[in-house]
């Protein structure tokens, strides 16, 4: 039998509740037939399932006085993760998952990730700074990114090494990490169209919103909730603005399911 691969994700504070991460297990479980184990790392495990594997918190071993829950996500990149070993994908709690885990696996690369210009539609007046345009157009979003626990401890060192320089040049831990794995040439993304927002690509534009409902793009894999409305706005049947009509989905409610 081959060896089990990760999938992990983090839930920290009130945001979300245990059924994020049960329904996020289920769906992990219905697209990837490959053996696997699934661990939440958590301050608090009430209310996970069984066959969800617990874990505390790792710790991002920052000095008194630079503790930062938003930067949190850093410390998978120790040069060990609990007892896990090996090919590990991570996956943020707000996302659905309507296609096949398989590929991310198969993807070649030490360190994928999700390009965040990807999730957006162009903003042409970013272009009036080009060197701010040129970075930004690199950054990974870490929604949906794999790596080999323990390759990559350099990215953790840096932050410890000024955590207050790193929380004071970069606006979120993202824009942090990937000017680390681009220092390092380790930085890649998945192909376009694998991860998409739901707003950006699932509801169709402007008017055309008010005519059609929110659907699956081809190709699409994971649907990712970047900014507003959140999955739960969704699901409740809200998030509409008057420029735009988010209809009936129900293939999100089966995703999850």
């Amino acid at each position: 039998m081959s060896t089990p691969v990760n999938v992990i994700s983090m839930k920290w504070g009130s945001l979300y509740g245990p059924e994020y991460v049960n329904r996020l297990r289920h769906a992990v479980a219905r697209h990837l037939p490959r053996p696997h184990r699934f661990v939440c790392f958590t301050d608090d495990g009430s209310g996970l399932e069984a066959d969800v594997e617990v874990r505390p918190l790792p710790s991002l071993g920052l000095p008194a006085g630079h503790q930062d829950r938003r930067w949190q996500k850093l410390a998978v990149y120790g040069r060990e993760l609990s007892d896990l070993r090996g090919t590990t994908l991570f996956l943020d709690l707000d996302l659905v998952i309507v296609g096949s885990l398989e590929p991310f696996f198969d993807h070649p690369g030490s360190f994928v990730i999700l390009r965040d210009d990807d999730l957006f539609r162009t903003k042409p007046l970013r272009r009036l700074r080009p060197g701010r345009d040129r970075f930004l157009a690199s950054v990974g979003n870490s929604s949906v990114f794999r790596f080999e626990i323990g390759a990559h401890p350099e990215i953790l060192d840096a932050y410890l090494a000024d955590p207050a320089g790193a929380t004071a040049n970069y606006e979120i831990s993202q824009q942090f990490l990937s000017a680390q794995l681009e220092r390092l040439g380790h930085l890649q993304y998945w192909p376009k169209g694998w991860c998409v927002s739901f707003k950006n690509a699932c509801v169709p534009r402007l008017w055309r919103s008010y005519a059609a409902d929110p659907a699956i793009p081809r190709g699409a894999l994971i649907v990712v909730f970047a900014g507003s409305p959140k999955m739960s706005d969704v699901m409740a049947g809200k998030g509409s603005r008057w420029y735009r009509r988010i209809g009936p989905a129900p293939w999100l409610h089966e995703a999850w399911r």
